[in-house]
């Protein structure tokens, strides 16, 4: 599995979501904030962050593993 950690607090589990995110009163319409997710989280990260009507998406967490000291 990858080493990222949810965003969660105290949460150490293997995240597999990104939470995409943006405040729009501080943030320009290009810039982004990502939290990642396990599958327990997912769902509230993603809530706690709707819950203030700020624009959210969610998508898979995709690791790139082709520098991991491969041969």
């Amino acid at each position: 599995m990858n080493d990222i950690e949810c965003s969660r607090a105290g949460c150490r589990a293997s995240a597999r979501w990104r939470v995409i995110w943006r405040n729009p009163r501080i943030h320009t319409a290009d810039r982004r904030k990502i939290w990642v997710a396990c599958d327990d989280h997912v769902a509230y990260l993603r809530e706690f962050v709707a819950a203030r009507d700020f624009p959210v998406s969610v998508e898979r967490l995709v690791v790139d593993t082709s520098e991991a000291g491969g041969s």
